[in-house]
């Protein structure tokens, strides 16, 4: 395939999630890439916060879809899928506010990755909102996502898990610092938390805050 943009390309605060309309009406579901984890599942009502410090990913790969909820007038939630076929993640926080009968509002916050990286393989994330400084190599913007280096695998094609032909775009690396994301599901085949350390408190003051690089 040919490619539409290249070269190392730096954009100031950009924000990944580019979802075209036809992207927010794709069919129902989570394409993971080939030799991935070979299920998808039907998302909680409540997003999470995730943080991270740096973030470096080979084999990008972005493409809109449609997450399934469980419950709720809005089952269909549309999402921009980023995918890496691996990744090293520095000082990495995940949170999520759940609301506890008789107790009120609870936060479960994750922090791992403070002294050695959080690696991960086949790594996709759906997310409605990223903002990051971020640095791409080899940039494809506006690719078939049929025809994506790397991403959905046949099987899911025939799923029919995302608009077939829609907009997406690829890079061979991208390093992204200062992460702020809030995103409906994780999936990876493989998830390394070095460090890892879970706690719950009460209230949402322990949610995610961006430890700067």
């Amino acid at each position: 395939m040919e490619s539409l943009a290249r070269g190392g390309t730096r954009w100031r605060r950009f924000a990944v999630v580019m979802v075209p309309s036809v992207a927010a009406t794709a069919a129902i579901g989570v394409a993971l890439s080939q030799g991935a984890l070979a299920a998808s599942f039907s998302v909680s009502g409540q997003q999470f916060k995730v943080t991270a410090s740096h973030l470096v990913g080979e084999d990008f790969v972005q493409y809109g879809a449609a997450d399934e909820g469980n419950s709720g007038k809005d089952k269909q939630k549309p999402v921009a899928v980023v995918g890496f076929k691996s990744a090293t993640i520095h000082n990495l926080c995940q949170s999520v506010v759940v609301p506890v009968p008789l107790i009120g509002k609870m936060t479960m916050k994750l922090e791992a990755g403070e002294e050695k990286p959080v690696e991960a393989k086949t790594l996709y994330i759906d997310a409605d909102d990223l903002k990051a400084d971020a640095e791409f190599t080899n940039i494809d913007i506006g690719v078939d996502v049929d025809k994506t280096k790397t991403g959905p695998s046949a099987g899911d094609k025939a799923k029919g898990k995302y608009q077939p032909g829609s907009f997406a775009q690829q890079a061979d690396t991208v390093v992204f610092d200062n992460v702020e994301q809030r995103a409906w599901a994780t999936t990876a085949g493989t998830f390394t938390l070095k460090g890892l350390h879970m706690a719950v408190s009460k209230g949402i003051d322990a949610e995610c805050k961006l430890k700067k690089k």
